[in-house]
Formats: C-alpha cells, structure tokens, sequence
C-alpha cells in the first residue's frame, strides 16, 4: 500500500485563457483515503493528485520492467531493472552516469553499491512516482539521505529530512545524522542533530558511534566538545547573571521598606512621631519583616561601629545604599541619610566607581517606573 506520494504532475492550462483568473478547488471531502496518507507526506511534498491507477501503472512499469533498458548493478551481486528515460529525468547524476555507461545490446549497465540492495530498489521506484511506503522509509532512512544526496533527488532530500525530524532522529542514529547532515550538505538537520547531541552528550559520548566519529571525522568531534564548552560556559553565565538581578532587586526592595518603615512605620516599628494602631494594615514589603528584627538590633547592639558586628556593618551599607539613591536628602527621614551623602567625597575613586556601579544596578532593577524618593536610573 502507498502511504505518501510526491506530486510531480500538474494541470496543463491553454494559453487562451491565460487571462481569466483560476477559480479555487471546491472543498475535500475527509473520506478515509485522505486521513490515510495525510499525516506521512512531508510538507512541500503534497499529496499526489494522480489517481490510484495511474499509480498502480507507474509501480507496474517498475516491478515488470517492461521494455526495460538498464541494469543497475547492486551489493551481492543483485540486480535491478529500470527505464533511462524515467530514471535519467529524475536524476542528472544518472542521467549522465547512463551517457558514460557501457552498453551491451538495447542495455546499459550502472552500478550503486555501498547500499542494500532493498534501500536502492526503493531509490529507484521512488524516481519512477514519487511514491514511497513509510515502512520502507522508516527501514533505510540512513541510505535514502545519502542516496538523495549523491544522486541529486531534492524531492527525496526534502523527504527524508522532514521523517527524520518529525520521529526517526533518536539518539541511536543521531550521530550518524549528524556527520551526514554535515558532510551532504543538510544545514537543518545538521542543527537539529547538533541540539540532540547537546541534550543527551554523556549518553552519547561513550558509544560506539561516537568513537567512530572520533576517528574518521576527528573535527566533527572537536566540534562537539567545543560547543559543549561554550554552552556550559554560558548556562553558568545565566545562572549568574540571573542570581545578580535577583540579589540587586532585593536591594531595591529593602530600599523601599526602609522608607517606608521611616517615613509612616510598620507594624510595631517606625519614626517616634507615629502612633501605632493595634489592628495595623498589613505591610505588602516582604523586606519589612527582616529590617524590623535587622534594624531593632542596630539600635541596641553596643559594637554599633562599622566593622563592630556583621549585622550592624549589614545595616550601615544598607543605610549608604539608601543615601546613595536618595532622592532628597533634606526631606529624608531615613536616619543618616544627609551625613553618608556627605561623606561620599571622602571615599577613595575605587569604592566611588563599585558604589556607582551597584546603584545603577539596583535602580535599575525596577524595569517599568520607580519610586519617587530615588534618583531615576538615567543618573548613573
């Protein structure tokens, strides 16, 4: 049973009425026939519009060989019968291997070998229709590739191509795909299998395939472990990066509790002029519960000196944090907030550069607008 064909006949149309605009086809009908081959025919390889008969006569032609006029010469000693003109048109390679070919009698005599014989009897018959049976795509898709390849059949390459990506690449063949995609000129596939070997590559590196990869096409595999080098590299970088904008983002967030809990409090904490409700809202800053408890022990810890203890120093960059990205100074009620900003002449140009470099960083956090109490982001 056919289950895909390639369309390689079309519509003849008569130059008189080149002119008059070519109406649409009239909707299929979903019978069985259609859902049958639907689903197995690559895309740009349509269904064939010639009916079953014709196609029964073209296989007949092929498996009859009537008024055959070529011997193909296959591995073991097999042979297959064809048509010149059939196989020459569907092939320029073979059209000019049958020029050269010796000839004895009505016959000329080629040979492809390197094959099975079973994968060249279906090369043939698909140069005959276009048609192929998926059972035998699905056995030879290896030698097809190469066939499709060496034998310049497009519609064959564009074939094969599209059953590998669509289920028949597996890590079992997907090295040998990617040494083929490669060296016949398949720059898909080749990415394709590129990407699986990636995925699956302490899997892959210790099988037989890759060793002979290794030694028939040694930069092929130098290739691999480059890439697999470059894409650690960066995957780490990503998880770098990512790790960096997550930590500046809880910087500007703990920038954002801490005028909030100076300027109108939270909860049980706050400036000495607030009076707290028992029933107070409750604070949408996640930062406010580790400030309260950071911030309680900065006001009783008797090392309360730069360096003294590790959640005081915690707390004194916060607060030349808060300075630093300070809008206004003058009407900050963050405490210290006037005297940090100005002793930031003080610092050396080394730690004025890293503190320049943060805060950009954490205004920058805030992708879409910003507090009105920090300098914009343009600033730095």
């Amino acid at each position: 049973m056919v289950t895909g064909c390639v369309d390689l006949h079309q519509s003849l149309k008569s130059a008189d009425s080149s002119s008059v605009p070519i109406p649409p086809p009239l909707p299929s009908k979903p019978n069985g026939h259609h859902r049958r081959h639907g689903n197995d025919v690559a895309p740009g390889l349509k269904n064939s519009s010639v009916s079953t008969a014709t196609r029964d006569m073209w296989d007949r032609l092929f498996n009859d060989a009537y008024k055959a006029d070529v011997v193909i010469y296959t591995d073991n000693g097999n042979i297959i019968y064809a048509h010149s003109n059939i196989i020459g048109s569907a092939s320029t390679v073979i059209k000019g291997m049958l020029k050269q070919a010796e000839r004895h009698g009505k016959w000329h005599t080629i040979s492809i070998r390197g094959v099975p014989h079973d994968a060249v009897r279906v090369f043939i018959r698909f140069l005959y229709s276009s048609c192929y049976e998926k059972e035998e795509v699905n056995q030879f898709i290896m030698h097809l590739l190469l066939l499709s390849h060496a034998y310049v059949v497009p519609q064959l390459k564009r074939l094969c191509e599209w059953h590998l990506e669509h289920g028949l690449l597996n890590t079992e063949n997907v090295i040998d795909v990617f040494q083929l995609a490669l060296l016949c000129d398949f720059p898909r596939l080749g990415l394709i299998s590129h990407r699986m070997i990636m995925k699956h590559f302490k899997e892959l590196y210790a099988t037989e395939a890759w060793v002979a990869m290794k030694k028939s096409h040694p930069f092929l595999e130098k290739e691999i472990r480059e890439s697999m080098i470059i894409e650690e590299n960066t995957r780490k970088e990503r998880i770098r990066k990512r790790n960096e904008e997550r930590i500046y983002s809880q910087l500007y967030e703990a920038m954002e509790a801490l005028v909030h809990i100076c300027r109108d409090g939270c909860k049980t904490i706050g400036p000495h002029d607030k009076d707290f409700k028992p029933n107070h809202a409750t604070c949408h800053y996640e930062a406010c519960k580790g400030l309260e408890s950071l911030i309680r022990h900065f006001a009783a810890c008797k090392f309360r000196v730069p360096g003294g203890c590790v959640q005081c120093k915690r707390m004194w960059q916060l607060l030349e944090l808060h300075s630093r990205v300070c809008a206004d100074s003058d009407q900050c009620r963050v405490p210290l907030c006037r005297n940090l900003k100005g002793k930031m002449e003080k610092q050396s140009k080394k730690d004025e550069v890293r503190w320049k470099l943060l805060v950009k960083n954490v205004l920058g956090s805030k992708k879409i607008g910003g507090s009105p109490f920090f300098l914009p982001v343009t600033c730095c």
